[in-house]
């Protein structure tokens, strides 16, 4: 009999894409699903969800835009209800480090009934390379709501090792692991060390949440702005100023630094010539 497929939600995110990358290098049977995918997958569309869910073994939830969205909780609810009604075995949660919201989904998956595994992520290094702060490092300065805070930037390829392991081995299962690199580093820091990587200056300016709103909503618009500011509030408050240990108690070695992130993203940070 085939083993049942892992259901990867997000399957073109930064996550998602490196979970299946990984699941399929070690011959696992994966399903990645998300808006344009031929099972399409729509967080919004809670139709599209029991087609996605048909015949899956395990579950990495990756919630779109942000568990800190308001209908984040109801949604996961749902989805958890969804879940065991379709017979999944194993769920995975990407969760985000300090967020109200995030921490109230977290116990909606552990109350699930369900064997799972919890992934507390901090702010990604990869928010550079692939996220929204990539433009601001082509254009050589980086401005955020975030003070003189220190955040421990954790490497996305971290953080899949991690999840893959949740998914497919059952010694991860009722553990929260808190994910973070080695080292804090304020975003002065982080421009530091992405000014060395890419051979040319890229300052950090902060700004205070009102700046920040404001811009942002010009580029994505105010429901974007509104979601990613009040984060930010919640957020850079110094509540993640910590390390965590969850890369070392799921795999056993010790995370990548953001030099090193740094070093091998550099092709991301060279302008056209």
């Amino acid at each position: 009999m085939a083993a049942k497929p892992v259901l990867v939600i997000g399957a073109t995110g930064k996550t998602g894409s490196r979970v299946i990358t990984r699941l399929n290098e070690r011959g696992h049977a994966v399903r990645g699903v998300s808006r344009n995918t031929e099972i399409p997958f729509v967080w919004e569309k809670r139709e599209t969800w029991p087609e996605a869910l048909r015949g899956a073994g395990a579950v990495y939830i990756s919630y779109s835009p942000d568990l800190a969205a308001p209908g984040a909780p109801a949604d996961i609810e749902a989805f958890v209800a969804a879940a065991a009604d379709a017979g999944v075995e194993r769920l995975v949660l990407l969760s985000g480090r300090g967020e109200h919201n995030a921490v109230r989904c977290e116990e909606i998956v552990r109350g699930s009934g369900l064997p799972y595994t919890l992934l507390r992520a901090s702010w990604f290094a990869q928010n550079f390379t692939e996220g929204p702060l990539l433009g601001p490092v082509l254009d050589g300065l980086i401005a955020m709501p975030a003070g003189e805070v220190a955040e421990p930037f954790i490497d996305l390829d971290d953080l899949a090792d991690v999840a893959v392991a949740a998914l497919t081995d059952a010694r991860h299962e009722g553990r929260l692991y808190e994910l973070t690199g080695p080292e804090l580093l304020t975003f002065h820091e982080a421009a530091a060390r992405i000014t060395e990587a890419a051979g040319r200056p890229v300052a950090y300016l902060p700004v205070t949440l009102e700046q920040f709103h404001a811009e942002l909503s010009r580029q994505a618009g105010p429901e974007y702005a509104h979601l990613l500011t009040e984060l930010c509030r919640e957020v850079f408050d110094g509540r993640n100023a910590s390390l965590g240990h969850g890369v070392r108690e799921a795999l056993g070695r010790e995370p990548r630094d953001f030099a090193s992130f740094c070093r091998d993203a550099s092709p991301a940070w060279t302008l056209p010539s």
